[in-house]
């Protein structure tokens, strides 16, 4: 992302803050549909889950998704669907319902959400070096998936390009990719936000929507 992106506060609001969060899953979720049948993905919207994945203590809230909601623009269009207000991808809307679900299941692993912590932590100073987007970090991402999140039975199962996801590389990506959700996942819940409330709240989710522009 340039440095010359310029800061855009949003309203500060739990609802907000709940629906940015949310894009960050979604975003996630639909990037893995992106690499799973084209094997390519946006850049900034690649870079921002990256960033706020690696970045394991955040100055603020702004700073996790890199202090503009354009950078969780993907996500955001994809929300706009959930509310029924654009076509939805139900591929899409599958891995990130599912992504919420595996979430829960993470909350409830203290052992694996240290384990993950320090994994996470050792990664960050991986990507001072490389870069964030570097093939070593996405490797050591996508390997913290597959040592935790993908030993439960709960799955998501990626359809796409065959050709494209038995390639080690892409498969280290599909991994990379669905773990930025998790962290995405666990701001949301952090923010108050829970799957039950999704189906009852989608007024204040449209206007949250609407907010953010």
């Amino acid at each position: 992302m340039s440095d010359t992106t310029p800061i855009h506060r949003a309203p500060d609001s739990p609802a907000v803050r709940q629906t940015l969060a949310l894009a960050g899953v979604f975003q996630a979720a639909s990037l893995v549909d992106d690499l799973a049948r084209t094997g390519q993905v946006e850049p900034r919207a690649w870079e921002t889950l990256l960033n706020a994945t690696v970045d394991t203590n955040p100055e603020s809230f702004e700073a996790i998704y890199g202090g503009h909601p354009n950078n969780l623009r993907r996500g955001l269009d994809t929300l706009e669907a959930l509310v029924g207000r654009k076509q939805a991808n139900p591929v899409v809307l599958r891995y990130g319902f599912t992504l919420l679900l595996l979430m829960n299941k993470l909350r409830g692993q203290t052992e694996m959400m240290d384990f993950l912590g320090q994994k996470l932590s050792r990664i960050q100073g991986q990507a001072a070096h490389f870069g964030v987007t570097h093939e070593n970090v996405i490797a050591s991402l996508g390997e913290a998936y597959q040592e935790t999140i993908s030993t439960f039975k709960t799955r998501i199962v990626v359809q796409g390009d065959p050709s494209l996801l038995q390639t080690p590389m892409m498969a280290e990506r599909v991994r990379a990719c669905l773990l930025t959700g998790i962290r995405f996942a666990l701001l949301w819940h952090q923010q108050g936000g829970r799957r039950w409330k999704l189906v009852i709240q989608r007024k204040s989710l449209r206007k949250a929507l609407d907010s953010l522009g």
